[in-house]
């Protein structure tokens, strides 16, 4: 129960990217400040962190032998992750978008040829059927109350939930067992340096200094969702190992960023408030991601999700 508990709290700092997302756009703030400037507050802060555990030289060691994966797969994971998810939040509700980049769980299986070689698990995708009916219901529902652009937004989490997974997963494969989850984000965060430089010359140059609120607001989401959240995901699954159904559990937990970032939207006032069919999307949503993670059947499990390393398990959910 401890474990599970810690999970539903890492859920609520996860969720608080969508909401501050959403907010400084409202407020005009440049998404592509907004994106940069994150990552420019994550470095120093995991920098302490792998320095701490031990693990610094270990990865300047790894990235001075082969620089280009860690500069390939940390833009395609990070940089391709991030920037388009905080465009989608220009066209639509942070709700809609937390429900919309849960697609990121139905390709992550697609993508298992192209990441570990094997054949796609069909007959564990069944739980996708409710995902995407619901996410359907999400997307169409939020979009015709708002007046804006269904194929944007929708197009820019695609691309995200796409790119989250393949940049995480290519970047594990190529570090199994050399270093920690944590040291593994930290280099990615490192390769996907020049990518976030080029965002933020763009946006100097189009939208001018980013304001005061602009960078305390950022510096928030790196703190509540890439260290808070993430320190606590961490030690529930570390709770958790050697115990695949309650792995199961803990992964379910973060189904509850939906509703977090239902109640957050509603607590701060954002606009596109969810309406009955929303609502009912985001529990087929839900109930979809529970599926998945409870619905594994148990004797499987070590075959597709490795219990002697909770980390990872949880390594693409830092920078969630």
């Amino acid at each position: 129960m401890k474990a599970i508990g810690l999970g539903i709290l890492a859920s609520l700092f996860f969720a608080s990217t969508f909401v501050l997302n959403q907010t400084m756009s409202l407020h005009g703030g440049s998404w592509l400040w907004t994106s940069s400037l994150r990552y420019f507050y994550t470095v120093p802060v995991l920098a302490i962190w792998v320095a701490w555990r031990g693990e610094l030289p270990k990865l300047a060691s790894l990235m001075t032998r082969r620089p280009w994966p860690w500069f390939l797969w940390g833009t395609v994971g990070f940089g391709l992750f991030y920037a388009p998810l905080t465009f989608a939040a220009v066209y639509g509700p942070s709700w809609a978008v937390a429900s919309t980049f849960q697609l990121t769980i139905i390709i992550g299986s697609l993508l298992v040829p192209f990441t570990t070689h094997q054949k796609i698990p069909w007959r564990h995708l069944w739980p996708s059927v409710p995902i995407l009916a619901g996410i359907a219901m999400v997307q169409w529902q939020s979009h015709v109350a708002l007046n804006q652009s269904l194929f944007v937004s929708l197009a820019a989490v695609l691309l995200s939930a796409v790119a989250y997974p393949l940049g995480n997963r290519k970047m594990m494969a190529l570090t199994t067992g050399d270093i920690s989850a944590v040291t593994r984000i930290l280099g990615m965060t490192i390769g996907s340096l020049p990518f976030w430089i080029v965002l933020a010359g763009i946006a100097s140059v189009s939208a001018g200094r980013p304001p005061v609120w602009q960078w305390e607001e950022t510096f928030w989401v790196a703190m509540s969702s890439g260290i808070v959240a993430t320190a606590l995901f961490f030690r529930a699954t570390d709770q958790a190992q050697g115990r695949p159904d309650t792995l199961a559990k803990v992964e379910a937990t973060q189904s509850m960023e939906i509703v977090f970032t239902l109640l957050l939207a509603l607590i701060f006032h954002l606009p596109g408030h969810a309406d009955v069919a929303s609502i009912a999307g985001m529990a087929l949503v839900m109930g979809g991601m529970v599926w998945h993670a409870v619905g594994r059947p148990l004797s499987k499990w070590g075959q597709t999700r490795p219990v002697a390393d909770a980390s990872n398990v949880t390594a693409s959910l830092l920078d969630n």
